[in-house]
């Protein structure tokens, strides 16, 4: 150990946006939350002040603390939270969250757990429960209310004052015991300033309750014009039928909202509860799957599901991965290869080693994406926010105007057509249906993508995927295998084949790039001996420098040749006839002297000819950005009909391309896999990172697809676009219902055909309409994409 004095440097940060390492020192910096952030560059920090709650995890308020505003979901990367941490968020509003249940201060809505239980159901929504139990309960009540008003008269039951009486004592537990909740609500949205629907509904069902009360208690106190059928006009039965219509569309509302989480409750269905563990002795024992660590050797025998990411020790099987990344066709699995937990092994008999458990397992991620990208707000809702909270003052004012304007020019009984008038203007124009409309479409579509491999970060990722008309991708492991297999030397004047070999993947030790991997794979074949490099330095996207044996080494592309003084005219002709053939070409210096070549083949994936096709008829402009020799990226961009290919880009390049299209007024999607790739994913208006890639690249990335398969895009462009039409629908459904349904209620159609819409009627309209926007958005988990 090194007991040195010399000062230890403080230790780089990440930038939150890409995921780069930053030096404390960056110059790029912003303070959010009491913390300071430092970025690799002037447009992260851009992107992060614009919405830093996207990027930055907060926990959850301490209890007896908690603030109403509490930020945004945790990143993807974090892990969920333990059950008795449970956070709880609004569905409408999803910046509220809390570590209790409760109501949100904004909207009023139940907040419910950010990531559903595995067992839940509408039996375990304690609102539903709630509401269902005040709605049974109080039905009778308002139905005999509704009955008396209507025929009471004309039955001759008991005089009508006393019928007023016995409507008064009926309507009261109704409207004080199965509306208070409402009520409670109403009161929330003044006091926090946010007028919404609770405040529409306590203050109509309030006012026709409360005339009702006075016109039974002091009839004296009104005029005749006040007086029908031998009383003071009552209208407890409004009062009492909104709260049961509006209890009872409550119930219809959660029962729907309850099936969005349909596709997060299957995927936590998925991991086996148990593991098979092997001990040091050879006996085995099954453990709870929470009691499984790294390093745990574990049996898997057919039939079973894997039960945690790792890799194959011992075995052979075909496992079908088809739950995680919608590939039907189960993968052979061999020594060495990797295993993602809850996938199904199918035929042979497995032992494999754990190397992710709990929150850090492919499934746990995916989960966590989804909830977030869930409870994520699209960039059209902000119209429909904007639109809502005026909306609401707006609506008061005119049910103001209609209760003045019917009592002041109206007919004999202006003023009760006023209150009718008014009570069915508050009622109708309910914007619980205008603040759904984008919410829950998200919610469905984040479901539907998981289950098809693409899961997504957030609703602008969704929003934002059907306007792209340029898709950048990288070459290596996402049109490729990204396992890339050696090929052959051709070693310079002076040196051996073997001997270019052994040191070339002496140095690659350091290194944990595929081609790498190959190089190291393909001595160790041989049986070379190989040496423990001295240094090591990366210079990303172009080699590896090192010291092996005492030789200065190089190993990479011609700009590193370049920038080592190291001429590669001698061995020119022989690289490009490889490049020709799709290879790619890394040359080794030693010494500052050309050692030779060494070619590295990388098969295209048998998918990415199909998924080009559907992109490039999708109408998408497909360009190459790859690290690979120019002559290399040609010939592979040529097999594929790519339209536009550059080679020897370094990731700054790649950066620079993304801002050049972007300049010119294209929509751009990036696709990657690496490191590398961080910078132009997180600069693209979509990053989309391969799931078999690096976690740096999926925490840069928008859109995650779980196989690493371009198809994937064209699902997730299908998907983006059927999900965008399903909130535009919504939204106009519910601005329409709106625009026409406040006109009626306020009386527009008295003077022409002599009806007026009861406050009832208004009730029931109310309640259906954010029914149907929840139905409508369900749609999409049914339809073919």
């Amino acid at each position: 150990m090194d007991t040195t004095t010399e000062q230890t440097p403080a230790p780089a940060q990440r930038d939150p946006v890409c995921g780069m390492p930053v030096q404390p020192a960056a110059p790029h910096h912003a303070s959010y939350a009491g913390r300071t952030y430092r970025f690799c560059s002037a447009h992260c920090q851009a992107k992060f002040e614009a919405d830093p709650a996207q990027y930055v995890a907060q926990p959850a308020a301490a209890p007896g603390h908690h603030h109403p505003l509490q930020a945004a979901a945790p990143a993807a990367a974090e892990a969920p939270p333990a059950p008795a941490g449970t956070v709880y968020t609004c569905p409408m509003h999803p910046e509220i969250r809390q570590d209790h249940p409760g109501h949100c201060p904004k909207c009023g809505m139940a907040l419910e757990p950010v990531l559903p239980s595995l067992d839940a159901g509408d039996d375990d929504n304690p609102e539903l429960r709630d509401f269902t139990r005040r709605f049974w309960w109080t039905l009778p009540l308002s139905a005999t209310v509704l009955v008396l008003a209507m025929f009471g008269h004309a039955l001759h039951l008991m005089d009508m004052g006393a019928q007023s009486w016995l409507e008064l004592l009926l309507a009261l537990p109704v409207v004080l015991w199965a509306g208070w909740p409402f009520f409670v609500r109403g009161w929330q949205s003044l006091v926090n300033r946010s007028p919404n629907m609770w405040t529409l509904i306590s203050l109509g069902t309030g006012a026709a309750f409360g005339y009702s009360v006075a016109a039974t208690v002091a009839p004296g106190l009104f005029p005749d014009s006040f007086r029908s059928m031998d009383r003071v006009g009552v209208y407890f039965e409004a009062a009492a039928v909104i709260i049961s219509l509006t209890l009872l569309g409550q119930m219809l509302e959660l029962k729907a909202r309850s099936q969005t989480s349909a596709a997060i409750q299957s995927l936590l269905g998925l991991a086996p509860r148990t593991a098979r563990r092997i001990r040091d002795g050879g006996d085995e024992e099954d453990v709870p799957l929470a009691d499984v660590h790294v390093g745990d050797r574990l049996r898997v025998r057919p039939g079973e599901k894997v039960p945690v990411d790792g890799v194959v020790a011992e075995g052979s099987s075909a496992v079908d991965e088809s739950m995680l990344t919608g590939e039907p066709v189960p993968v052979t699995k061999r020594t060495g290869d990797k295993l993602i937990g809850a996938t199904l092994n199918t035929s042979g008999a497995l032992v494999m080693r754990a190397e992710r458990v709990g929150a850090a397992t492919m499934l746990a991620q995916i989960v966590q994406m989804v909830a977030q990208a869930q409870r994520s707000r699209a960039p059209m809702q902000r119209m429909a926010d904007a639109v809502a909270g005026w909306f609401v003052l707006a609506v008061a004012a005119v049910a103001l105007l209609a209760f003045f304007g019917w009592g002041l020019f109206g007919p004999a009984q202006g003023w009760l057509f006023g209150l009718i008038n008014a009570v069915s203007v508050l009622i109708i124009a309910c914007p619980c249906a205008l603040g759904l409309a984008t919410p829950m479409s998200i919610m469905v579509a984040t479901g539907r993508g998981a289950t098809q491999g693409v899961l997504f970060r957030d609703a602008a990722a969704i929003e934002n995927l059907r306007r792209v008309d340029t898709l950048v991708v990288d070459k290596t492991g996402t049109l490729t295998e990204g396992r890339p297999a050696f090929e052959r030397v051709v070693p310079a004047e002076g040196f051996r084949a073997d001997e270019v070999l052994r040191l070339a993947a002496s140095l690659d030790q350091g290194s944990e790039h595929p081609l790498a991997d190959a190089i190291m794979r393909a001595a160790r074949a041989q049986g070379l001996a190989l040496d423990t490099p001295g240094t090591f330095e990366s210079s990303s996207g172009i080699g590896v420098r090192g010291q092996v044996a005492g030789h200065a080494l190089a190993l990479g592309n011609t700009v590193l040749m370049e920038q080592a003084g190291v001429s590669t005219a001698p061995l020119q002709p022989q690289a490009e006839a490889l490049r020709a053939e799709g290879a790619s070409v890394m040359h080794l210096a030693v010494d500052g002297r050309l050692a030779g070549l060494l070619a590295v083949s990388d098969p295209v994936k048998a998918s990415t000819f199909e998924a080009l096709a559907a992109l490039h008829a999708a109408g998408l402009r497909i360009v190459m950005a790859t690290g690979d020799g120019l002559t290399t990226a040609r010939a592979v961009g040529a097999k594929l009909g790519i339209d536009e290919v550059h080679g020897e880009v370094l990731p700054a390049d790649k950066l620079a391309l993304v801002e050049r299209l972007q300049r010119e007024g294209h929509v751009v999607a990036m696709a990657g896999d690496g490191i590398n790739d961080a910078p132009a994913l997180a600069r693209a208006d979509v990053g989309i990172a391969m799931g078999t890639g690096t976690d740096v690249a999926m925490n840069s990335a928008q859109v995650t697809l779980v196989k690493g398969d371009l198809r994937g895009i064209a699902t997730a462009r299908a998907l983006s676009q059927a999900t965008v039409g399903n909130m535009r629908q919504n939204l106009l459904f519910a601005l329409v219902y709106n625009a026409l349904g406040v006109p009626l209620a306020a009386g527009a159609l008295y003077p022409f055909t002599g009806w007026l819409l009861s406050p009832m009627v208004a009730a029931l309209a109310m309640s259906l309409s954010s029914a149907s926007v929840v139905g409508n958005a369900l749609r999409l988990r049914r339809r073919p994409l």
